[in-house]
Parts: structure tokens; sequence; C-alpha cells
């Protein structure tokens, strides 16, 4: 299934689960909008935000330093019963692998060029998302179409 970008609101059955404004839910993808209806009715699931989380992060493509919102926080019980907090982005699989130059494509083409950035970026924000789930003994989690099974 192809990756679509299009966004809208979302309206969860269990607004009380939800930390923040429950009808102000945004999401910006298809995949979104699925994890959130997974964490609205996921009985382990205590409490669940959007794009709340901020962590700066350093970019090698400018050197400078840049908010990363992190698609979502989750506080829910583990399988012993013990609560965690858990940090989930959500992306392509394949903008979580570095890019691969194929046969008679050149390193400076713009397509590959910027699938270079994308992943630049998104590495430099991701380890910064572990850095800080590390200070805080919380989880940092990836989800792409395989995790969710699309």
């Amino acid at each position: 299934m192809a990756y679509r970008t299009y966004k809208g609101y979302f309206k969860p059955k269990h607004p009380e689960k939800y930390k923040g404004d429950p009808s102000s839910i945004i999401y910006r993808s298809r995949w979104e909008s699925v994890v959130m209806s997974n964490l609205d009715n996921h009985p382990d699931v205590i409490w669940w935000q959007s794009e709340e989380t901020v962590i700066p992060y350093k970019s090698p493509i400018d050197g400078r330093f840049h908010r990363y919102f992190v698609d979502f926080t989750v506080r829910m019980k583990d399988a012993n019963g013990k609560t965690k907090t858990v940090l989930i982005e959500v992306k392509p699989y394949v903008q979580t692998q570095p890019p691969v130059i194929k046969e008679g494509v050149s390193k400076r083409s713009r397509k590959y060029i910027t699938e270079v950035c994308t992943y630049g970026i998104n590495s430099a924000k991701w380890a910064a998302a572990r850095e800080y789930c590390e200070d805080r003994q919380y989880e940092f989690m990836i989800m792409t179409e395989r995790e969710l099974g699309l």
C-alpha cells in the first residue's frame, strides 16, 4: 500500500483516554489514523497524546537545532501489569532505511538527494528521541506499514 499524505480529525470512542483536547486530534496519514484507533480501543492504554512530546535535535543538513514533534506518547500497562511510557513514530518503512543508489541513477539526482536528506533528518530525530527516552526510562518505537499490517 502506498503511503499517501492526507489528514483529518480523529474522533475517539474513549475521549477520557486522550490527554489533551479530544476534539482536535489531527492525523496526517491513514497510518496515523490506524494507530489512533488502536490506541483509543486498546484496553492496556491508560492515556495517549498526539504530537505533544517535543524533542530538540540537531539537523545534519543545516547544523541547527530544530523541534521534533513525536507522533504519539502513550502510557500503558505492559504484559506484567506495570505501567510504561512509549513514544511512537509512524513512518513508511522505506524512510527507515538508508537510501540505495539504483543502477543508472546519479548520486546527484534530486530524488536521491531528497532521500538522503530525509533519512539523515529522521536518523537525527530518532537518535535524540532514544536519548530522551533513555533519560526518562521510556521506550521509543518506530511503526511502519509492516508493524501495522498494511
